[in-house]
């Protein structure tokens, strides 16, 4: 099988370091018998060598301290979130990335990037889809200006209440936790990646996409405070309501049409 000029050579990871990338936090995609999740963010960090680039072998400090030196994320944020993920996963002992895919555990269905785990299999895919990717993309809209091209290149938490209403419309009903799970993980990519265009602050699209598609940080991003847990549940709270919002102003225009109005 030929590779992408851009790919780096086959090698195996061990630890942190990458043989052909070196020292340091280069971006190198998994290899063969490295092991990944359906989640970006952690395989990110893998790929980045802020944890095991292989994937293997990780505790709930190991993942703690690679959300913080990655994301910038706190220390009780991280933990939250390390802590948490074993806990679903009833596990003590260190994990492979592949475990977070057990299906009901951390991951769920209506995923903005990847399908709905298929009846009767263990794990969910990992591999994203790139149309799934395009429809998030495509679910940014413009606030108010909508000739303008930069307001619509930033998503904030109504197109991501948007989306996360179109993706739960095709997939089997979440529970509470899990729906919480789900608004939870891109409020804290809302917060890491904040940025301002024009009049609306939200995330670059094309630093999402390059997050999405490749698992790769976006080259041109850089830390400029740490996130919070408050923030996130502040975060994840907006992104519930506007969902909330969104569907009774659905209903309003769809109870408008039946009665001719």
């Amino acid at each position: 099988m030929s590779l992408p000029g851009s790919h780096p050579p086959v090698h195996t990871h061990k630890g942190k370091t990458c043989p052909v990338t070196g020292e340091g936090h280069g971006w190198c995609p998994s290899q063969p018998g490295d092991s990944r999740s359906p989640c970006p963010a952690i395989n990110t960090l893998a790929n980045h060598g802020y944890i095991a680039r292989d994937g293997k072998n990780l505790g709930v400090l190991d993942l703690t301290f690679g959300l913080m030196a990655c994301y910038n994320l706190s220390f009780p944020l991280a933990f939250f979130l390390s802590i948490g993920g074993f806990i679903l996963l009833k596990r003590i002992r260190p994990v492979s990335l592949y475990e977070f895919g057990k299906h009901g555990a951390i991951e769920h269905d209506a995923s903005l990037v990847h399908g709905d785990t298929p009846p009767g299999e263990k794990y969910a895919p990992i591999e994203i889809h790139q149309e799934l990717v395009q429809q998030l993309i495509d679910d940014v809209k413009a606030e108010g200006e909508e000739t303008k091209q930069e307001v619509k290149s930033v998503m904030n938490a109504s197109d991501v209440a948007r989306a996360r209403i179109r993706r739960e419309k095709d997939s089997p009903a979440l529970d509470g936790l899990h729906a919480e799970v789900a608004r939870g993980e891109m409020a804290i990519i809302l917060g890491v990646w904040e940025t301002k265009a024009g009049n609306k602050v939200g995330v670059p699209v094309e630093w999402l996409r390059e997050w999405l598609v490749r698992e790769r940080l976006p080259s041109d991003w850089k830390a400029t405070h740490v996130q919070g847990l408050f923030d996130v549940v502040k975060r994840a709270k907006a992104i519930r309501t506007s969902m909330d919002q969104q569907r009774k102003s659905r209903e309003s225009f769809q109870e408008r049409e039946k009665s001719g109005l």
